[in-house]
């Protein structure tokens, strides 16, 4: 059982506080294996919002120190997940309405792979240059570095739910004309290079996860077809350990048909087509239900999100079931 990457929304510059140690030490004490922190972002602009956590720096690395040392204590393993928002960065709190904040009112300037806004009403974001996606190259190397120092077990690259990796892999938000763009081999460069730099950083022992949207849910994007010609790419280059199956995010006319379990079968033809370890995710909310994924062979990790927000300690209530 895996606590999944969620945002709370609750850091101050970037720093991880008490309220993300009780948050993560809780489900640690209540029974998950491994326990994910929300997604950490690799520089300032890569926030979704001002409240989103950082690893750019040495006081944030610290800071984790404290959290993944009292998840380990507890027999779980301590997880980190990095990523960057680009085009879907500088945007209020769900609370506040995940509206995007202009720079004159505290936010910032956007960057993509292209000059197109995530929707209407949103900024146009700066298109990458090549020196901008070495720098990004840069920044992620240095977040990779930091989380090892600060005592984290496995590391998750965040290329899902329409964040900026996902944005150079989608045809529906990628229309460069260069190396980058294009075709399915040149719209991958950017996921490829971002887990080549991880893996030269992060020790050859430790586990390194990925987490896809396996399809936009929108005719012409990202489709499952093109996830399953990934991952077995992805099974060949042998860098890459675990693929967690979520869908969605990169385009608002997304049509998504949610129900318990409703993403488990991306995880199960992820690992029949390709020979890839895979984790379950999505409303995985009764203990019969974990059961039957984990007895059937559809995944090899069972990923819950909500689930474990109402309940800290569910996976010790459903050994005892």
């Amino acid at each position: 059982i895996t606590l999944s990457p969620m945002c709370q929304y609750s850091a101050k510059d970037g720093i991880p506080n008490d309220w993300h140690f009780v948050h993560l030490g809780a489900r640690a004490s209540g029974g998950a294996g491994i326990v994910f922190t929300e997604a950490v972002h690799v520089e300032p602009r890569g926030r979704i919002t001002q409240h989103c956590l950082g690893l750019w720096n040495d006081e944030q690395r610290d800071a984790f120190k404290r959290i993944a040392g009292f998840v380990e204590d507890q027999g779980a393993v301590p997880a980190i997940q990095l990523g960057h928002a680009g085009r879907k960065a500088s945007v209020g709190r769900p609370w506040e309405g995940t509206e995007p904040i202009p720079v004159n009112a505290g936010g910032w300037n956007v960057i993509s792979c292209s000059e197109h806004a995530y929707a209407k009403g949103w900024p146009e974001p700066t298109a990458m240059t090549k020196e901008d996606i070495a720098r990004s190259m840069d920044d992620l190397v240095a977040a990779t570095r930091r989380a090892c120092e600060a005592g984290f077990k496995v590391l998750e690259l965040h290329a899902a739910h329409g964040y900026l990796i996902h944005q150079f892999m989608s045809p529906l938000s990628n229309s460069r004309t260069d190396e980058y763009g294009g075709s399915f081999e040149n719209r991958i460069r950017y996921l490829l290079e971002s887990i080549s730099v991880v893996r030269r950083e992060w020790p050859e022992h430790l586990p390194l996860f990925l987490r896809l949207s396996i399809t936009d849910w929108v005719e012409g994007g990202w489709s499952t077809d093109d996830s399953v010609k990934l991952c077995l790419l992805l099974k060949e280059r042998d860098d890459v350990d675990l693929v967690d199956c979520s869908s969605g995010g990169n385009d608002p006319r997304q049509n998504i048909p949610i129900h318990p379990g409703y993403q488990v079968p991306f995880a199960q033809r992820i690992k029949e087509d390709t020979g890839m370890s895979t984790g379950a995710i999505g409303l995985i909310n009764s203990p019969d239900l974990a059961e039957s994924i984990l007895a059937n062979g559809q995944a090899d990790l069972i990923i819950l999100g909500r689930t474990l927000l109402a309940d800290p300690v569910w996976p010790l209530r459903a050994a005892n079931i």
